[in-house]
């Protein structure tokens, strides 16, 4: 290969950058040109392409969001849609993809690969519930972030003697929810892999009470419910008042920890030199602290299951 391309697509995580920069590093260092895709498979279809070498890189590492930026795209759902797009790949002399995004965007990857274009996906998103992989590109930090929000709430509620649910993404995993759990020591964690019984959650308030906790964190994973509907039922069924605060965006935000820096960069280097050797459709993960490769479609037909033993400290620590 002479020439590859990367992008980013789906939801921005933090690292994303420091993936794109060691992905054109790496491909310059092997004596490869590497492209850059504006906008994901949008500006794949329409030829959004930046020439990109090692200065053009140069001090993103540290930056949240992505410099390549990101959309989602209908267009490229359909068979007209991709063939334009691998028309301008073909027309850029482009040879190989690498994709830094969730499943959603391994989907397209792995259609692009199907279709004739060797592609390699990094998993980059703050979820971390992508099967092939022990962690994702902006994980570490989505948790940091939420830490440091959820311990200055508690020196609210602490004050107040309040109960206070925090409302953390992940989609329709708790893998977010439940490390931000222990790792705020937060007394109830409601994840959508376990059933949550609102009668149950409340003899547990009342039992709290009983040892004179007065003030409660409850961290909710926004595949659940809201938390304002956590909110009504809890005051439906027990009585209880609650404070609410949805942590959203801003745990999309921000640099990258040093953990997700790193794991970024060894991410994006070794995708780009394993493109370069000829392999193609799948994924690049860290399994026990190693670089690995499995099958793309994994991504999506296996479902990665949260961590016993964190579930098993929730029970004991709260």
């Amino acid at each position: 290969m002479k020439r590859i391309a990367v992008l980013t697509s789906g939801g921005d995580s933090p690292g994303m950058n420091a993936a794109i920069r060691s992905t054109v590093r790496a491909a310059t260092f092997n004596d490869v040109e590497c492209i850059g895709v504006m906008r994901g498979y949008e500006g794949l279809i329409d030829g959004e392409y930046v020439p990109m070498d090692r200065s053009s890189v140069g001090g993103i590492i540290h930056k949240g969001g992505t410099i390549l930026k990101t959309a989602r795209s209908e267009r490229f759902k359909t068979e007209e849609g991709r063939a334009a797009a691998l028309a301008k790949m073909k027309e850029a002399g482009i040879e190989g993809l690498v994709v830094i995004g969730g499943d959603g965007s391994f989907h397209g990857a792995k259609l692009l690969d199907a279709a004739g274009m060797p592609t390699i996906g990094v998993p980059g998103t703050i979820d971390t519930d992508i099967a092939g992989t022990d962690t994702t590109i902006g994980f570490d930090t989505a948790v940091n972030t939420a830490l440091d929000a959820v311990m200055k709430l508690r020196d609210t509620a602490s004050s107040h003697d309040r109960l206070f649910i925090v409302e953390v993404m992940g989609r329709n995993a708790g893998f977010l929810a439940l490390e931000v759990a222990v790792a705020t020591g937060a007394e109830y964690v409601i994840v959508p892999e376990l059933p949550v019984s609102i009668g149950k959650l409340c003899e547990m308030l009342r039992e709290a009470h009983a040892r004179k906790k007065n003030h409660i964190i409850i961290i909710l994973a926004e595949g659940v419910m809201t938390a304002n509907e956590m909110k009504d039922r809890l005051q439906d069924t027990g009585g209880y008042e609650a404070r609410v605060t949805v942590l959203g965006y801003i745990q999309r935000g921000g640099g990258p920890t040093s953990y997700d820096t790193i794991l970024a960069s060894r991410m994006g280097a070794y995708a780009t030199e394993s493109l370069l050797i000829g392999k193609r459709g799948v994924m690049v993960g860290s399994v026990s602290g190693r670089m690995v490769l499995s099958d793309l479609e994994r991504s999506w037909t296996e479902r990665k299951s949260l961590n016993p033993e964190l579930l098993d400290l929730m029970g004991k620590l709260n």
